[in-house]
């Protein structure tokens, strides 16, 4: 049986197919599962869901040739492979690659109510109250942000809205507010505190390295870090900070797929090819340097990947970190597509009732939130922790937050909006008013325990 599926997107890498020239491209010998191919639900003109991958993969010969167009090259070199059971071929990018099925979503927002998914987990917040602190709402909060472009230096350019003259700055004042209680202000001395001689890691895509960069800013009102990444690695992709004071090290391994990842064209990296991606091997460039790390946060923007970045960690004969799944943030593309002239313009946050996800992001969300809680179930048998670092309800509502044109300057010939990065300073704080929770429930959990086996 073979199938082969070709799924090309458009005329920005000077392809114009219709959804009857990529219908004709299937050739299969299974007619019942053609007919499912050209199902309304697998030809969505905007994308093929990674779930219909899956299936498709299941009838697959060898691969699925996919194009996306690339927005800005990664800073790091690519890595030899060896030859995969199973490869898709994708053309790389930086903003949009990282979010492949977040950059083919919708062309605009929903108008129906977000969904609450009670994913357990965090049920307890520091006043000892019971509280899903990932469910809520967004309330105006007039003090504004932590820091500014002029008292954090690690703003990168790509997320430096303000610097690059974004004219709000409405999109600043605004707070995460759980329902049935208050989620605490961001304490860069507790969080130091907490992580006083231990180390965190993101692992994963832009989107993760764009919170490990709120982190720095916000610890930055504290104290700065030495960057100690020549000792580990000349890969730019790969970097390492110190906290001399609190003997904390945080650092960013970006592997946009989790799996390994070569460029198609032997010479290298260039921004319309193909990519191999080898979905059954994880991408040893990060998987060698996580294992001695005390937190883990993963940041997958492909469900793909997530098993076998999950059974890795549990196979590191010397990992005994605590792992979180960040999952994902929805991008907000209105107007058009993201390579149709789509933007983000909008300056305020939506309610509940006015946005939610639509199917494919809900699936998107459940998919990771059971692939983590396999990965919970399999990591009792060494004693290893997994938890749901889950900012996508809150996140859907915030459409005013991503830098659109205003991650670059303004001379610059480039047109493509992102929708799919936040500014900073902007939203992606609160993933770390998030994290700093979860750490202190951490601390708590650890407290009784002990507390436990002293009374036992």
């Amino acid at each position: 049986m073979q199938c082969m599926v070709a799924y090309m997107v458009g005329k920005h890498i000077g392809t114009d197919l219709k959804m009857n020239s990529l219908k004709s491209m299937i050739a299969c010998d299974n007619i019942n599962l053609k007919s499912r191919l050209l199902s309304s639900s697998f030809f969505n003109p905007i994308y093929i869901t990674l779930a219909n991958a899956r299936l498709l993969a299941s009838h697959t010969d060898r691969f699925f040739p996919m194009r996306v167009p690339a927005i800005e090259p990664p800073n790091g070199k690519n890595t030899p492979h060896s030859t995969p059971q199973k490869v898709i071929h994708l053309s790389l990018t930086l903003i949009l690659l990282t979010l492949i099925p977040l950059c083919l979503m919708n062309r605009s927002p929903t108008p129906v109510q977000s969904p609450k998914i009670h994913t357990g987990g965090s049920t307890s917040l520091a006043i000892k109250k019971k509280c899903d602190m990932f469910s809520g709402r967004w309330v105006p909060y007039p003090n504004g942000p932590y820091y500014t472009n002029a008292t954090c230096r690690e703003i990168i350019p790509q997320q430096n809205c303000i610097k690059f003259g974004r004219p709000d700055t409405e999109f600043l004042k605004w707070r995460w507010k759980p329902d049935g209680c208050e989620l605490p202000r961001f304490d860069p001395v507790q969080f130091l505190e907490l992580v006083r001689g231990k180390s965190i890691g993101f692992v994963g895509d832009s989107v993760g390295r764009n919170q490990m960069q709120s982190l720095l800013c916000l610890l930055a009102n504290v104290t700065y870090p030495v960057d100690i990444s020549y000792k580990y690695t000349s890969d730019t992709n790969f970097r390492r900070w110190f906290y001399t004071d609190y003997k904390f090290t945080l650092a960013t391994f970006w592997s946009p797929f989790l799996v390994k990842a070569k460029d198609a064209d032997p010479k290298g990296h260039s921004f319309n090819n193909l990519m191999n991606l080898h979905l059954d091997t994880v991408d040893e460039a990060w998987a060698a340097q996580i294992e001695n790390f005390d937190y883990v946060i993963i940041s997958a923007g492909a469900m793909e990947s997530l098993p076998d970045s999950f059974r890795t960690l549990q196979n590191l004969k010397n990992y005994k970190g605590l792992t979180f799944l960040r999952t994902f943030s929805p991008a907000h593309f209105e107007n058009g597509a993201w390579n149709e002239g789509g933007n983000c313009v909008r300056t305020r946050p939506f309610t509940k009732q006015e946005m939610k996800l639509d199917d494919y992001n809900l699936e998107f969300y459940l998919t990771q939130v059971e692939e983590l809680r396999a990965a919970e179930r399999e990591g009792r048998k060494r004693g290893l922790e997994f938890r749901l670092l889950d900012v996508t309800e809150a996140m859907v509502l915030r459409p005013d937050g991503h830098p659109n044109h205003y991650g670059h300057s303004p001379h610059k010939n480039v047109t493509i909006a992102d929708c799919v990065h936040w500014c900073t300073p902007g939203p992606i704080d609160t993933w770390n008013e998030f994290l700093l929770q979860m750490l202190k429930m951490e601390g708590e959990r650890s407290f009784d325990g002990t507390l436990q086996q002293k009374a036992g």
